[in-house]
């Protein structure tokens, strides 16, 4: 049985969480709209507890089977064999599945305790506190700790968050707190470049490529680039289908990564005046990929310097509160539809809560045709799926008052969800108390 440490915690065992097991398979569901979306939500926040509960399981289990070995003069480095194997058979997994469950378990029980609580409560995935784990794995424990009590000072924030800002905020933490250590990682993941392949169903097959950020974020630059070009001269295939020969056509022509691109792309850098005239740590946001080291920013700009790039520089202004972008500077000289990017670099990807997919187009908020104007605050960025489904019967959106830009999603059941744009670049932590940390909204 394990026995729930927090106050009025309770007791439970195997037979208990098989009955409602049971529970689940025979239940008789309703028959109101409004009702299975709850449901829906609560079944969400039961699995996200469960996986919490089986972290906090593994931890124990680790402990006790550790102690057993010791007991029985086992050497202190073959102590953990078998450990994450039999977690691996419990959980139906691989042992290289397994492995990490431990890992994981570790770091939650240890370091990131807050990260562990939202996920005992259901807030959070076990997915996102994996990716909270992995961003700040190359820290100290006490910079762990800080990091996670940052993040899950406000839990219900983090439980507002998707994966990809949260693990956005955590990443910046990390660069602010010990630079040296992210940029040694970087380093070493760049040296750690391959290219792999799996099957996929239907007789096709997935080729991965594991690239340091500026070569990947261009190559997917120039194939956007490629698409876009052949859908607005009629090519009937989709931009997928386009991207997906081009990549193809191009390897089997002989093109190299050093070779410069037929098409020249845009690699979209936000940094602080800081952080570029100077050693400053604020990260970087790379457009298509998210925050980045302030030295790699630096490298980014030097290296495009060194090759004679052309450099083309705009003075962006956030909020002094927020961080979140409120302007940009008049001139036309990179981008021909101002208003477009602006919404691009503030929301960064998809505003749908939880979607982040990448931004296709430029939504008003507030329709056009029920007098939604044409602003920097009525403006949203969305994926193409999340756009036309805000365009399907009962959907409806406005932007919120609010320290940032929030937008509030009224959905054909009544549910009501509010998204609010990231900070863009700023420093994300302060230290509200000596040993208190917190995550500036």
């Amino acid at each position: 049985m394990f026995e729930d440490q927090s106050p009025g915690g309770r007791g439970v065992d195997a037979s208990s969480v098989a009955a409602w097991t049971e529970t689940l398979a025979t239940a008789v569901l309703d028959h109101d709209d409004a009702a299975r979306i709850d449901l829906l939500r609560a079944l969400e926040e039961l699995k996200c507890a469960a996986e919490g509960l089986q972290a906090a399981v593994t931890a124990d289990f680790e402990a006790s089977q550790r102690r057993l070995a010791a007991e029985h003069g086992v050497p202190a480095e073959r102590q953990g064999r078998g450990i994450a194997e039999q977690v691996a058979l419990a959980r139906r997994e691989s042992p290289h599945r397994g492995r990490r469950h431990l890992r994981l378990a570790r770091v939650l029980a240890d370091e990131m305790t807050s990260i562990g609580a939202a996920l005992r409560r259901g807030l959070i995935t076990e997915h996102r506190a994996g990716l909270l784990a992995d961003q700040t794995s190359c820290l100290s424990r006490e910079d762990r700790m800080i990091v996670d009590a940052a993040v899950a000072s406000d839990p219900r924030r983090l439980a507002a968050m998707g994966d990809r800002q949260a693990a956005a905020e955590a990443a910046k933490l990390a660069a602010q707190l010990d630079a040296a250590s992210v940029c040694e990682r970087r380093r070493r993941a760049e040296s750690e470049r391959t290219v792999t392949i799996r099957p996929a169903p239907d007789t096709m097959t997935w080729v991965t490529a594991l690239l340091p950020v500026k070569e990947g974020v261009a190559l997917y630059a120039s194939l956007r680039r490629a698409a876009d070009s052949a859908r607005s001269s009629g090519d009937p295939r989709s931009r997928g289908q386009v991207m997906a020969d081009t990549l193809c056509g191009r390897v089997a022509a002989g093109a190299t990564p050093t070779e410069p691109p037929a098409n020249p792309v845009t690699l979209g850098l936000v940094m602080t005046d800081r952080a570029v005239l100077t050693d400053a740590d604020d990260p970087g946001h790379l457009e298509d990929y998210g925050p980045i080291p302030a030295d790699l920013g630096r490298e980014l700009l030097h290296h495009a310097l060194d090759r004679g790039e052309a450099v083309w520089l705009r003075r962006l202004y956030t909020s002094p509160t927020t961080g979140q972008l409120v302007a940009m500077d008049s001139r036309q000289r990179l981008f021909r539809h101002s208003l477009r990017q602006l919404i691009r670099l503030r929301d960064q990807v998809c505003r749908t809560p939880w979607c982040e997919a990448p931004i296709r187009d430029g939504d008003h908020a507030e329709e056009h045709r029920s007098d939604g104007a044409t602003s920097f605050a009525n403006g949203q960025g969305l994926c193409r799926a999340c756009n036309l489904a805000k365009q399907a019967l009962g959907w409806r959106a406005r932007p919120r008052p609010g320290p940032g830009h929030e937008v509030e999603t009224l959905t054909p059941t009544g549910h009501r969800y509010r998204s609010r744009a990231p900070a863009v670049v700023r420093p994300s932590c302060v230290e509200t108390r000596p040993g208190v940390w917190r995550l500036v909204a």
